[in-house]
């Protein structure tokens, strides 16, 4: 039974997608971050950076406890440990590694920017918001064409799929009002439908 520590973030909804696609037994601990759960000694233990997720798997390698912090990290570990979401055939499973990246080291701060700069930072400037709102936009046209006669971004379920969609039903409102986009739109539909999926955003939160 793997530990995982969440909270109602992007991230740790991607996660949680990653254990219920791969079918791996897990039981959740939510973490109010507001109330500085993830700073606390106990969870400090478990990741020193202070951010959710992370997990603690009893039976890592070996045999061994692992525990692994960053969501990314654990989409990749789960579908490691289950033969799940990565593609046996070597060019499909190098796209799905490509899109992955993409999801997680383009869109996702992208989106991450939008939450930041409209109400974190101490000057906030709504044109600072829309452009980077424009920005995502143009991320997601780049996956709206990928998808183009495909049910999922590297042809079949994998950790694309999985790396994406927390950030797409994050930002829905967005790119609901966009115009276009309609293979991303019926791709995202089609995510929320999958039981896995559906069962963990309940878990998670």
């Amino acid at each position: 039974m793997i530990d995982l520590y969440t909270a109602s973030t992007g991230n740790g909804r991607r996660a949680t997608i990653a254990l219920e696609e791969c079918g791996l037994s897990y039981k959740v601990h939510k973490l109010d971050l507001a109330q500085g759960d993830a700073k606390k000694p106990d969870f400090l233990k478990i990741n020193p950076a202070a951010a959710v997720p992370a997990i603690v798997d009893p039976d890592g390698p070996g045999g061994k406890a692992l525990m692994l912090a960053q969501s990314g990290a654990i989409v990749l570990y789960c579908a490691e440990k289950s033969g799940k979401l990565i593609p046996k055939d070597p060019a499909k499973r190098a796209e799905a590694y490509q899109w992955f990246m993409q999801a997680t080291t383009d869109v996702a701060p992208t989106s991450s920017n939008i939450f930041y700069i409209s109400s974190h930072v101490p000057v906030k400037d709504p044109a600072n918001t829309a452009y980077f709102e424009q920005k995502l936009l143009a991320q997601c046209a780049v996956v709206d064409k990928q998808l183009q006669g495909r049910d999922y971004i590297a042809g079949e379920m994998s950790i694309a799929d999985v790396a994406l969609y927390p950030i797409v039903a994050g930002r829905k409102a967005l790119i609901d009002a966009a115009p276009g986009l309609a293979n991303l739109k019926a791709w995202a539909a089609r995510m929320a439908a999958r039981p896995a999926v559906a069962k963990a955003i309940a878990a998670n939160g």
